[in-house]
């Protein structure tokens, strides 16, 4: 755990977050600003700083990162579609150092998105 990251003060419940997943490697919550009518965040407990981070031993958390996310759409009612998205450094908008990943839906998402 950073001591400093929000993430990490959201696994270890220091902050209060509206979870929608959990299991022993993964966390999912809801976004508190929202950039869709669904935004949830999907993370590692494991503090990565980012995507530019990962190394060879990050596979299989990619792999459950990757592969929990249309099961939590679903979940959520995203039958009909939804867009995931890691940012990456500040210039890809990353805001949080705690890779993450958003799961947007709800509603038809436009492209190019940035």
């Amino acid at each position: 755990m950073a001591s400093d990251c929000l993430f990490c003060k959201i696994v270890a419940g220091e902050i209060p977050a509206k979870k929608v997943y959990e299991d022993g490697n993964l966390l999912a919550f809801h976004d508190i600003d929202p950039k869709a009518p669904t935004h949830v965040l999907l993370l590692p407990r494991r503090h990565i700083n980012s995507l530019a981070a990962i190394c060879s031993e990050d596979a299989g958390t990619m792999a459950e990162l990757i592969c929990a996310a249309p099961a939590i759409a679903a979940q959520l009612g995203l039958t009909n579609g939804f867009r995931t998205v890691i940012n990456t450094g500040p210039d890809g908008g990353q805001t949080v150092g705690h890779l993450h990943l958003h799961i947007l839906g709800g509603r038809a998402m436009r492209w190019p998105p940035g």
